[in-house]
Parts: structure tokens; C-alpha cells; sequence
């Protein structure tokens, strides 16, 4: 419960304009014929028990407002045909609406709610993929703190060559857990990057290796041909890797995320994702239409600047924090 309480906290943002608008749904024309409609309309004062009944006008609104929290069209028809299935022409409060919501945007995020698979062979070749500015290098200094705080030897290889700035902040947070970055001159090849860091990974017996990479979009095919080469360069060094692919994405992009795990899906075999900055201007839905979409795993969410806001994924605190309910 105390993550859950921070990651409401932090979801504010993200929540407030889903939770106002279904709300509104129920209190700015609210069924007050009988003797439960509660709207104080002397005083505008609301009490949260108005109801509204649930017809064919209250589903299209309410579809209207999953598309705009950037659910998507196909989504928000799916979990408005799954309310109205066993309550249409009931007369709902805002709070029951609200609930009947949370399960279903739970019940689309548990079946790919899975922490990162950690497997015996040494070292474990992780390679992370993304655009530049999705929090990609964050979320590999977060990743590695935490394997290195429960006793895993980790080491960063700081495969994102032409930007100093990556290498430098992946440096930073190497010191900040004790791991060791593995760098080379700006410019140089990152696929020999890679091949350098698995043979001293094993070297040094490392449990895990993280691979940081360049996420130049504006340079599909430069990055497609790059990528690719990596992945043909690791596996002559270590046949069966890399044996995760991670996709960072940015809540902030919203429906642009879909076309991101389109294109690094053909460039690299993604095999999970993380998602960053759902504490800022997200409207957090974007999550839940993947799922939905694509049906990866997703291993954890980004909910701020500190080691620990980095957590592993729970569809039903996300659901009810989303939602606004406590």
C-alpha cells in the first residue's frame, strides 16, 4: 500500500483530467427524478452519490472520454461494450462508474504484467531500446542500482557511441550504485562496443549485462542496419543472446508510442517494455491500449527521478490510481 500511495500521488497528473471527466459524466447531469439524486443545486455542491443511468447518451460520452485519456478508439469500445453488458439502464454513481472502469483497464493489464524474467545463464545480455529522450538511459542506471541492491554483479555498457551526454549521465549513475560503465571513445563502433562488453562481462563473471543504444528515429534505416548489426555481432560472441530486449517508452507521446513499438519491433526483437514519465502531463491510457494492442510484458513503470521510482508493474494499483479511487 505504500507504493500505491506514492503512485497516486505521483499519477495526479496524469489522473486528474480522466477522474474530472468521468465524474462529470455522472454530477453535470445527474438523475435526480427520485429521492437518490443528492446534486445540491442551490450550492453547486456535490456529494459524490448522484446518479445517472446508463444508457446509450452517458456510453458514448463515456467512450469519448477513454479515447481522449489515449485509450484508442478499438479500446474504449471494448471496455464500454463490457459495462453496458451487465449494467446498462442501471442508474450509477460516478464512484461505481469509475470502479467498473478500473477492472476493466485491470483486467487488460494482467495478463502482460510480468517482472523481468532473470534466467541462470551468465551473463544475462539485456538490451534496451528506444528513442532518444524516452528515459532509456534513466531507466538502465535505475535497473542496474536495483539488480546490484539485491546482489546481482551488474555492468552498463554504454552503447549509445555519438552521444556524450548518455554516456556521461550512464557514468553518473554507475557511480551513484556501484556498477561498473563500459565505454569507449565517442564515435566508435557500438557493435564492437557490445562484443568488448560481453567478453568482459564474462570475464569478470557479471550476472547481467545492460546495453544502452542509440534511439535516432529521423535515421530509420541508419538505425535499423545499426541495430541489427549489433544483435548479429552479440550473437557470435554469445549465441543465445541478447536474452531480453526491453523498449522504454514515454507516456508524455501518447498515441506516438504505437508507431514506436511498431518500428522497434521490426528493428529488434522487443520482448518487454517500460514505461517512463507517467508523473507528468500523461493521461496514462497509452499503457493500457498497448496492452491491449500488442500483448508485450511489461515489466515496469517510471513514476519519477529517484532509484525507487522505477517499480515493477501492478495492473490493479495502475488501474485504481488511474481511475482516481483510493
Amino acid at each position: 500500500m505504500k507504493f500505491f500511495g506514492k503512485l497516486k500521488e505521483r499519477l495526479q497528473k496524469s489522473s486528474l483530467r480522466l477522474n474530472r471527466e468521468l465524474e462529470n459524466l455522472v454530477e453535470d447531469k445527474a438523475d435526480i427524478s427520485g429521492d437518490t439524486g443528492l446534486w445540491k443545486k442551490v450550492t453547486g455542491q456535490r456529494t459524490g452519490q448522484a446518479k445517472r443511468r446508463l444508457d446509450d447518451d452517458l456510453l458514448e460520452e463515456l467512450e469519448d472520454v477513454l479515447i481522449a485519456s489515449d485509450m484508442g478508439v478499438d479500446l474504449a469500445a471494448r471496455v464500454v461494450a463490457n459495462v453496458a453488458e451487465d449494467h446498462f439502464g442501471d442508474r450509477l454513481t460516478s464512484q461505481a462508474i469509475k470502479s467498473l472502469i478500473a477492472k476493466e483497464i485491470s483486467s487488460t493489464l494482467s495478463p502482460v504484467a510480468q517482472p523481468l524474467p532473470i534466467f541462470p545463464h551468465k551473463p544475462q545480455v539485456i538490451l534496451v531500446v528506444g528513442v532518444n529522450g524516452s528515459g532509456k538511459t534513466t531507466t538502465i542506471g535505475k535497473l542496474a542500482s536495483q539488480f546490484q541492491s539485491v546482489g546481482k554483479k551488474v555492468m552498463i555498457a554504454a552503447g549509445d557511441t555519438f552521444r556524450a551526454a548518455a554516456v556521461e549521465q550512464l557514468e553518473i549513475w554507475g557511480q551513484r550504485a556501484g556498477v561498473p560503465v563500459f565505454t569507449v571513445s565517442e564515435g566508435s563502433d557500438p557493435a564492437a562496443l557490445a562484443y568488448s562488453a560481453i567478453a568482459q562481462a564474462i570475464d569478470e563473471e557479471m550476472d547481467l549485462l545492460l546495453i544502452d543504444t542509440a534511439g535516432r528515429l529521423q535515421n530509420r534505416k541508419d538505425l535499423m542496419d545499426e541495430l541489427a548489426r549489433i544483435v548479429r555481432v552479440i550473437q557470435k560472441r554469445c549465441p543465445d543472446a541478447p536474452h531480453n530486449t526491453i523498449l522504454v517508452l514515454d507516456a508524455t507521446t501518447g498515441q506516438n508510442a504505437n508507431s514506436q513499438v511498431e518500428i522497434f519491433r521490426q528493428i529488434a526483437d522487443v520482448t518487454g517494455l517500460v514505461m517512463t514519465k507517467l508523473d507528468g502531463t500523461a493521461k496514462g491510457g497509452i499503457l493500457v491500449s498497448l496492452a491491449a494492442k500488442y500483448g508485450l510484458p511489461i515489466h515496469a513503470i517510471g513514476v519519477g527521478e529517484n532509484i525507487d521510482d522505477l517499480s515493477p508493474f501492478d495492473p490493479e494499483d495502475f488501474a485504481m490510481a488511474l481511475t482516481g479511487l483510493d
